[in-house]
């Protein structure tokens, strides 16, 4: 007989980091983990806001977005099943340092903030999955960095592009030229050229916000070298952590 545990383990199994800790461990989280629905667009969170609660994505997708000066924006980070929001709790802060915003509706697995630092600290196991997490985050951060201060703008929305196609799973999604201004840090006649120029290179379609891409290798081709420093450094997340 099944045990009545099982549908909710599936469910939060959809998650690669809960899917990685080991059975007891995840036992122990289920009845404070809640899934819920998120809607494309809805903020989960501004910079310096308390950290109440820990988001684990299932098939959501949220852009993590440093804010300076209220407007300007610029993407260094997007996280889908195989990661969470709030992870900086592994690092002792109580307050988010980024916008999160939920660029693909989905569901995800949700815990209060309290709850999850009790059971950060008697869990080494989920000690080792954060603590990999996070150093994953802040290298695909800065290299994110790096890329917009370097790459011409057509190469930076390759990546881009390609990213959200990595954490989908899936060549076709929607993302509007407002946001990717916002995730690029540019106007959005940046966008409108950057997206007309690959779309001539026969790499994408893009119409009205449907964006479809035709030619993955061609647009890693023309993406800059950071997407695949990125991709590497997320593929390590989703490893085996326990034997």
């Amino acid at each position: 007989m099944n045990s009545p545990a099982a549908p909710m383990v599936a469910e939060h199994n959809a998650n690669l980091l809960l899917a990685a800790l080991p059975p007891e461990d995840l036992a122990r989280m289920l009845p404070a983990l809640d899934q819920v629905q998120v809607e494309v667009g809805a903020v989960l969170c501004e910079p310096g806001d308390p950290i109440r609660h820990i988001y684990f994505p299932h098939d959501c997708l949220v852009s993590m977005m440093a804010v300076a000066e209220v407007r300007m924006t610029l993407e260094v980070g997007l996280v889908g099943r195989e990661g969470m929001i709030g992870a900086t709790v592994a690092l002792g802060h109580d307050t988010t340092q980024v916008r999160a915003v939920v660029q693909r509706a989905g569901s995800a697995s949700r815990i209060d903030a309290d709850l999850f630092r009790a059971e950060f600290a008697r869990s080494p196991a989920l000690q080792r999955v954060l603590y990999r997490y996070t150093d994953t985050l802040l290298a695909q951060a800065i290299q994110i960095a790096v890329c917009s201060r370097y790459h011409v703008l057509e190469a930076r929305l390759a990546r881009s592009l390609l990213v959200t196609r990595d954490r989908l799973q899936s060549d076709r999604f929607h993302l509007t030229h407002e946001f990717l201004a916002h995730a690029l840090g540019v106007r959005r006649v940046g966008v409108t050229k950057a997206a007309s120029a690959l779309q001539q290179q026969g790499l994408i379609n893009y119409s009205r916000g449907n964006i479809e891409i035709l030619d993955p290798l061609g647009l890693s081709h023309a993406a800059c070298t950071c997407y695949e420093i990125v991709r590497e450094a997320g593929a390590g997340t989703s490893a085996p952590l326990f034997v």
